[in-house]
């Protein structure tokens, strides 16, 4: 029987999780290994300064104490799976909220599936877009989602992975319901614009703190006819983005040899 092994940023209580569990537990063993609070933003980080430890709440559904994405699946694949043995395919998600453009770096989501394919394992991250708050999330719900990741996991479990070594794929699903689908388009990461989120505020004692916003959802236009994925959500389409973890701008290579 194929596995999978699941993680998120959100928590190992997150509608989300369950929306991607239900979607493949038909299809596959599943593992489930997800940080114990919300981890969003987190990156590929990993934990080093403190011991991290396994919490068993059901048959092969764990939440890792203090963990990060990139946490789980590293240490997944060390603990939970033999020396010779790694799952078929690495799920992430399904998060809450949109990991468009830049937002690759920051993503907790997007980091669990780049351990995946880090350590050889072909890596999908989901991510439900939303606006207008998280009500609006949850009237729309995980239809369209948990149908795109069911065929993209059903594709590659009666095929091969479309991707290299160190190459993952990216999805964005629009804020819409199972009728309004129109279905995928293949995107590259936009070019998305933040603004300044740093909302200052003032607790009780009169002191000064910070706490981050939300970006709008705002982005430079495609000028080279392939659309990229914030262009693909604002149209109403999945958006499926092939991203690969060589972050070398190659063709300035030979630009800094000369500049140097």
């Amino acid at each position: 029987m194929k596995k999978i092994l699941i993680t998120n940023d959100d928590g190992f209580d997150s509608e989300g999780l369950v929306a991607l569990v239900e979607a493949v537990q038909d299809l596959a063993e599943v593992i489930v290994v997800a940080p114990t609070i919300e981890k969003s933003a987190s990156g590929h980080s990993l934990t080093l300064t403190h011991p991290l430890r396994f919490v068993e709440l059901e048959k092969n559904f764990y939440k890792l104490d203090d963990g990060t994405p990139t946490d789980c699946i590293y240490l997944a694949l060390n603990a939970l799976f033999k020396d010779d043995e790694k799952p078929d395919l690495v799920l992430s998600g399904i998060n809450l909220g949109a990991n468009l453009g830049e937002d690759i770096t920051y993503s907790g989501t997007v980091a669990g599936a780049m351990e995946g394919v880090i350590h050889g394992v072909p890596s999908i991250a989901i991510s439900q877009v939303y606006s207008g708050g998280k009500h609006t999330l949850y009237e729309k719900g995980f239809t369209v989602a948990q149908k795109v990741v069911r065929d993209l996991t059903m594709k590659i479990f009666e095929g091969s992975f479309p991707l290299g070594e160190r190459k993952l794929i990216n999805v964005n699903i629009p804020p819409i319901t199972e009728e309004a689908y129109q279905g995928v388009k293949i995107t590259k990461a936009g070019y998305r614009i933040y603004g300044n989120e740093a909302h200052m505020h003032k607790n009780p004692r009169g002191e000064e703190y910070y706490w981050m916003g939300l970006h709008k959802l705002e982005w430079k236009p495609s000028l080279d006819g392939q659309m990229c994925d914030l262009e693909a959500i604002a149209a109403g389409f999945v958006s499926v983005t092939p991203i690969h973890l060589d972050m070398t701008s190659h063709s300035d290579i030979r630009h800094l040899e000369n500049w140097l």
